[in-house]
């Protein structure tokens, strides 16, 4: 980690879209745990920055108390009290250059009265096509300076395609340099994630078989049982491409597959994800299958067609399913598929990293009637967050016969619940850690790789809701099949 990774010190926390979905869900409730009792205790103020002129301090407060009140993450009596303490709200009105201007005033008026050194974060909750403007806003304003530090996060998807990522990059440059640039793919916050690393180059067992001569193929998952959940128009804007696979799971991808960093530190650490990157080959039309669930049976009720969910065209062609087989052209993975999907209406929500090692070459056991499998490692990182490795064993008594079993490990078993993904990358912001946070080069590697998806607009096949998938995915595995997670609400 970095030098000043341990310190935290007295800021203001401004975030764009202050009355947003995100705000609401993630950023509130991790606030709240962060510098109520937490490691920001004292030394963070919150400033709420929306278009709405129906919200001042108090009725700002008043709806921050109910929305924590509503959070799945654990709050308190404290809660309240932390509202009146730490929250304030402006209005941007309409964007304008004057309206930037008055919240610059605004937040030297806050960082005066509570007694700040101008330590800054704004966080760009809004959605992607309000950044330019935002960005743009803040910089003219002279919001991207100050007395003490200034750090902008901004939320995925970053850009549409690789040159609406180039555009946005070259924007955030003009006002940020790339050091004060946090972009926040929350799979990365997650203590499940992190610990990839620790787990493949602390131990020596397993790093020494994570290699093309050991390992047969890499399957990684990040399903979905909700649909669009009331944001159909937008997401028909966006698929699954935009929305999961050109983040999360590349970002997946890059951990599993990157080899040992000079040291733990964020620039080590990005510099051998983007050496993955651009080690993937260009995506084959045969190592695609689109997908868009029809009407069925998911999570125990009928659901309706994406077609027919409010906002959707009735001949949308977008996909809420994506699979592809990716090849990383280097020594440590040359010639061994990685699979990633990722969809909606799947039969369980949950993300896993699975690891299928080779099978014996050669084998005494043909004889004998045998439940063999080839050895596997699955990194299950939600729900159930731990680690499974198969292996075969032989069953008690005659007649001779294997079986696989596995070992198993939990982390809640072993340290309790863990923290949300978003007080961590919170956290590494005001610390100024980046190592978990995707750099600029990554996003324009990742957008090479799947924007001639976009171009090429694939057949998108139709799957039933609580299905796996169309199946068609199944054969870009050959011989192979997926790992199906245990059914789980």
């Amino acid at each position: 980690m970095t030098a000043n990774a341990t310190r935290v010190e007295p800021h203001l926390f401004i975030v764009m879209g202050g009355t947003g979905d995100l705000m609401r869900r993630k950023l509130l409730p991790a606030l709240y745990h962060l510098s109520a009792g937490g490691p920001l205790r004292d030394r963070c103020r919150v400033l709420a920055v929306a278009r709405s002129t129906k919200f001042n301090n108090e009725t700002f407060r008043a709806w921050a108390r109910e929305a924590l009140a509503a959070a799945p993450l654990r709050t308190d009596a404290g809660s309240s009290a932390w509202c009146d303490h730490c929250l304030h709200y402006h209005s941007i009105g309409d964007g304008t250059p004057e309206d930037y201007r008055a919240l610059a005033n605004r937040i030297a008026d806050l960082e005066r009265e509570h007694t700040l050194p101008g330590n800054r974060v704004f966080n760009l909750a809004l959605p992607p096509a309000a950044f330019p403007g935002a960005i743009t806003g803040l910089g003219e304003a002279g919001l991207n300076d100050s007395l003490g530090w200034t750090r902008i996060v901004v939320e995925k998807p970053f850009g549409r395609d690789l040159a609406s990522a180039r555009e946005l990059n070259a924007l955030i440059h003009r006002y940020f340099d790339e050091s004060r640039t946090y972009r926040i793919d929350h799979s990365l916050g997650t203590d499940t994630v992190q610990n990839l690393l620790s787990f493949r180059f602390s131990n020596p067992i397993f790093e020494s078989l994570w290699n093309r001569d050991r390992v047969e193929s890499v399957h990684i998952t990040v399903a979905e049982q909700v649909g669009v959940e009331g944001r159909g128009a937008f997401y028909d804007q966006v698929g699954a491409v935009r929305d999961m696979l050109q983040n999360h799971l590349t970002q997946l991808l890059c951990v599993t597959a990157m080899e040992l960093p000079a040291a733990l530190e964020a620039n080590f650490v990005r510099d051998e994800k983007a050496k993955v990157l651009r080690s993937i080959s260009p995506l084959a039309p045969e190592d695609v299958v689109f997908g868009q669930y029809a009407s069925g049976n998911a999570d125990g009720r009928e659901v309706p067609a994406y077609r027919a969910e409010e906002g959707i065209p009735p001949d949308s062609r977008t996909e809420t399913y994506v699979a592809v087989k990716v090849a990383i052209n280097n020594w440590r993975w040359q010639g061994i598929p990685f699979y990633l999907r990722t969809g909606k209406r799947l039969p369980s929500r949950a993300t896993r990293i699975v690891v299928n090692f080779r099978c014996p070459v050669l084998t005494c056991f043909q004889p004998f009637t045998c439940d063999v499998r080839c050895n596997q490692m699955v990194i299950t990182l939600q729900p159930d967050e731990g680690f499974d490795l198969y292996f075969n064993v032989k069953a008690p008594g005659p007649p001779f016969r294997l079986e696989p079993q596995r070992l198993r490990f939990r982390y809640d078993e072993a340290f309790g619940e863990l923290p949300d993904a978003y007080e961590t990358l919170l956290l590494d912001i005001v610390r100024g850690e980046q190592t978990f946070f995707v750099r600029a080069d990554e996003v324009e590697l990742a957008w090479r790789i799947y924007t001639p998806l976009l171009q090429q607009l694939p057949q998108v096949h139709f799957y039933p809701a609580g299905a796996w998938g169309p199946p068609a995915a199944d054969s870009l595995l050959g011989d192979g099949e997926w790992y199906e997670p245990p059914h789980r609400t």
